[in-house]
């Protein structure tokens, strides 16, 4: 330990106290405030980042999409000023709840934090000593397990996990009705694989208000169309949680979980800016809340009916383009649930060309610019999506993958 002499002799050497306030002044004075202008930089090209064009989609690892600039105004607005974190939940809470016909919401770190915390609320109620709990859920009273579908089982289920509960899979009603018991806390609906589960949206809720189950329906990629974001509220799902990055383009790091305001408000107790518990890593910021928020307004206010024509005419232009290349063909494909948009699917199939959709792929992601594609999902064909291009970039899609075709097909 240092000696109170030493310590003395240490305190003379520095500049007396009003010299001190001030050298805590100066510090404060060496960073730009929150109004002042920097030099800008362009990080991007410093670092020697790629950039592309995205006729794939608003896949994470391609950064999903490109906030508007109603967004991004918000989000540089709300770095100017100091809030409280509950604060701007509540506010922003309510506004979405109202958007979406929902009793109440909030913004999470994405889908699947919206589906950890929607779960965890479902468990503890709000009472914070069993948050505090979690995820060790033996012999705490809390209810235990989840149902869902065996189709539904495509890795987002694992989100429910982190909470503790155990997954029970069934594939039909009489299934369903078995597995409930004193044990089960939700039944859980993944949206995107609805079309091949047995049990529908309006049974699978049905069933759960008989035995007053609380229910979750995850539409993390499922709008458009925009009526996705009120349909399941108002269908009658106690929790809906979606992500805020993709067709909606918020922040890719934020997402919505709304629903039953008690459900809500249970969830809360397990997110930041509470602390000791398996919610602290969901953390999401001012910045990210109010940004989600004008974004998700943004959303809805466009007019759908003009951007899916616009979508149309994006995929008759590349269409038109490589049409009549020797054993090429082309299909508008729209997927039924999740990213539903016209795409455009180009194969070569039989023995004519013997490269691959790989092949295709890298000659476009390779090129000048650089060019992202769907290159993953069969080996002879390639699919391209256009609601994440920018104006004017169809045109330099059609033109690149014209020419990659015809040296491929020469």
């Amino acid at each position: 330990m240092i000696s109170r002499r030493k310590l003395i002799k240490r305190l003379a050497s520095l500049p007396v106290l009003g010299g001190m306030a001030g050298s805590t002044t100066l510090l404060a004075e060496s960073l730009p405030s929150a109004t002042e202008a920097v030099a800008k930089r362009d990080l991007i090209k410093e670092l020697g980042l790629r950039t592309f064009i995205n006729a794939a989609g608003n896949y994470t690892s391609m950064t999903a999409s490109l906030m508007p600039p109603e967004v991004m105004e918000t989000i540089n607005m709300a770095s100017k000023k100091y809030v409280l974190l509950n604060d701007v939940q509540d506010k922003v809470g309510e506004k979405i709840a109202k958007l979406c016909h929902a009793e109440g919401a909030m913004v999470t770190a994405g889908c699947w934090s919206a589906l950890v915390l929607g779960m965890a609320g479902v468990l503890t109620g709000k009472d914070a000593k069993k948050a505090a709990k979690l995820p060790f859920l033996e012999g705490t009273g809390m209810k235990s397990e989840v149902i869902l579908q065996k189709s539904h089982a495509n890795g987002y289920h694992h989100a429910l996990t982190n909470t503790g509960v155990k997954l029970i899979f069934i594939e039909t009603k009489e299934e369903l009705e078995a597995a409930i018991n004193e044990k089960t806390a939700m039944m859980w609906f993944l949206n995107r694989e609805a079309p091949v589960g047995k049990i529908k949206h309006e049974e699978w809720v049905a069933i759960a208000k008989k035995h007053g189950i609380p229910t979750m329906n995850d539409i993390a990629a499922d709008v458009p169309p925009v009526e996705n974001l009120w349909r399941f509220n108002d269908m009658g799902f106690d929790l809906v949680a979606i992500s805020g990055g993709k067709a909606m383009a918020g922040p890719q790091s934020a997402g919505i979980l709304m629903g039953k305001k008690h459900l809500i408000e249970a969830a809360r107790i397990s997110a930041p800016p509470r602390g000791g518990n398996i919610g602290r890593g969901q953390k999401v910021n001012k910045e990210e809340i109010l940004g989600m928020y004008m974004a998700l307004e943004t959303f809805i206010n466009r007019d759908h009916d003009k951007i899916w024509e616009t979508w149309e005419n994006r995929v008759a232009l590349i269409d038109g383009a490589i049409a009549g290349i020797p054993g090429i063909s082309t299909e508008v494909v729209i997927p039924e649930v999740a990213n539903h948009n016209p795409s455009l699917k180009i194969s070569w199939e039989g023995t004519q060309h013997d490269f691959s959709a790989k092949d295709l792929g890298a000659d476009l992601r390779d090129g000048d610019p650089s060019i992202e594609t769907i290159d993953w999902e069969e080996p002879k064909s390639l699919r391209l999506t256009v609601f994440m291009l920018e104006k004017g970039q169809d045109k330099i899609v059609a033109k690149k993958l014209k020419e990659a075709l015809t040296k491929r097909t020469a």
